[in-house]
């Protein structure tokens, strides 16, 4: 018997440890694995030396994400030997098993039972459901007080800097009910901010031609607009306890179609946060990228946007040096910048991935002009973040605890989302009072930075 393994009332219990790397879309995929191991009576662990098998959910979307995989990979076989690979790196299960090719099994991403089977080949379950209760929102990664709520798996766009179709497919969007359910069975374990992701949020529903399904004594549309409505409504809706519900939209290409969900956000029935993969400014780069929407006249649709809702806070990622980029391209995207002034802005130099058309685009741009552009565009944003926050000073916010450190409570606005965005740094004895992880306060706003609030209790 494995010194791993526990005794309780069903007898042997084993052990699984599980390592999430990667995006949010990750994450969700990590927890559909973790409720089902729950379910079938595995104890997830947080230690090699704990475990009688780890699972490693990889990323493999960049070099960085895909080197770090498999370092991981390495450190779980070191530690503990026995390990099932699973997630977007395992797609290319050659590049795996040439490192490590003593790993158990590989799956892809989104291949729930084939990581399932081959847990219960080399580990099997031990069952007792009066012991081994999952809860009706299942195993989160995430706290208590918000969840990603994952509406499809796959892309049809074909970028040319990205695999991500390659190893996750083209576009399936969840049936509107089961998005609907999950999302009430998450507002009914206290979950205060659902966090929707894809891989295109405003794509929702194209492959199914936009389907209506029943739902209650209604019809909905498999479609953008008809999900931000019907998770717009869940706080009102029965069995909701009073407390306001945070519906936050990720990944969300600026369709034309994206104009519908604005009044949601004037009518304060979804967040006014848009995360919006813009990538770069200049059309010339954004048609060698194939970017859908790349067309679009994205600037007068956020000032549109913005004369309706002017709260709006929009974020965005952003990639520098692409190959064949000029000065003067670049040059464009920081102009395009200063027009947008987008609340909160990602970058990252470009970097070839194995398998991406952009690899055969002509005259790469050199690393030391790389980094040059880099630093003068993350120093363009930070200095339009830094204005943009000063202009909250002096204004009350509804804040959501995250966490209380010493004599500070951390919280975030409607325009943060957890870990990519800033937070609300809360100081006083009479706030940290009021304070409860995981419950909305009000607070003004007394000074900022660059990418952070300070805050009293208001």
């Amino acid at each position: 018997m494995s010194e791993g393994y526990r005794i309780g009332a069903a007898g042997v219990i084993p052990r699984v440890g599980f390592i999430s790397l990667g995006c949010p879309k990750a994450t969700s995929d990590s927890e559909q694995i973790l409720t089902r191991l729950r379910a079938e009576g595995y104890e997830v662990v947080g230690t090699y030396d704990q475990a009688d098998l780890v699972v490693v959910n990889t990323c493999g979307f960049v070099d960085d994400a895909v080197h770090e995989s498999l370092d991981t990979i390495g450190e779980a076989l070191r530690e503990n030997g026995k390990v099932v690979v699973t997630g977007c790196l395992g797609a290319r299960p050659e590049q795996i098993l040439e490192r490590h090719p003593q790993v158990l099994k590989i799956t892809g991403p989104h291949a729930f039972d084939e990581v399932m089977d081959a847990v219960h080949e080399h580990l099997p379950p031990a069952h007792d459901p009066f012991l081994d209760l999952v809860p009706p929102q299942g195993i989160r990664l995430t706290p208590r007080h918000y969840a990603y709520l994952k509406i499809s798996e796959g892309c049809n766009h074909r970028c040319s800097f990205c695999i991500i179709p390659s190893m996750r497919g083209d576009l399936v969007s969840r049936p509107l009910p089961h998005v609907l359910n999950e999302a009430i069975r998450l507002r009914n374990a206290g979950v205060r901010e659902l966090l929707v992701i894809s891989q295109d949020t405003s794509a929702y529903g194209v492959d199914v031609k936009y389907r209506a399904e029943q739902w209650g004594s209604r019809e909905v549309r498999t479609r953008f607009i008809d999900l931000a409505r019907e998770l717009g409504q869940l706080a009102e809706g029965p069995g909701s306890d009073g407390q306001p519900l945070w519906v936050r939209l990720h990944y969300v290409y600026p369709y034309p179609h994206v104009d519908e969900v604005i009044p949601l956000m004037a009518a304060g029935k979804v967040l006014p946060y848009l995360d919006i993969p813009f990538q770069h400014g200049s059309p010339s780069v954004l048609k060698r990228m194939k970017r859908p929407a790349h067309a679009e006249n994205t600037l007068e649709r956020l000032k549109a946007w913005r004369r309706e809702v002017p709260d709006l806070a929009v974020r965005s990622t952003f990639i520098v040096g692409f190959p064949g980029e000029t000065e003067e391209e670049f040059q464009v995207l920081l102009d395009w910048l200063d027009e947008a002034q987008l609340d909160r802005v990602g970058a990252f130099k470009y970097s070839p991935v194995q398998g991406a058309p952009a690899n055969a685009l002509p005259n790469p741009v050199p690393e030391a002009v790389k980094q040059e552009r880099y630093e003068r565009f993350m120093t363009k944003a930070a200095a339009i973040s830094a204005a943009r926050l000063q202009q909250k000073v002096g204004r009350k916010l509804t804040v959501l605890v995250d966490a209380i450190e010493g004599s500070t409570v951390i919280a975030r606005s409607y325009a943060d989302a957890p870990d990519i965005d800033g937070t609300v740094r809360v100081r006083g004895s009479r706030a940290l009072a009021a304070a409860r992880v995981g419950e909305f306060m009000e607070v003004e706003i007394t000074g900022a930075d660059t990418y952070d609030l300070r805050a009293k209790l208001a």
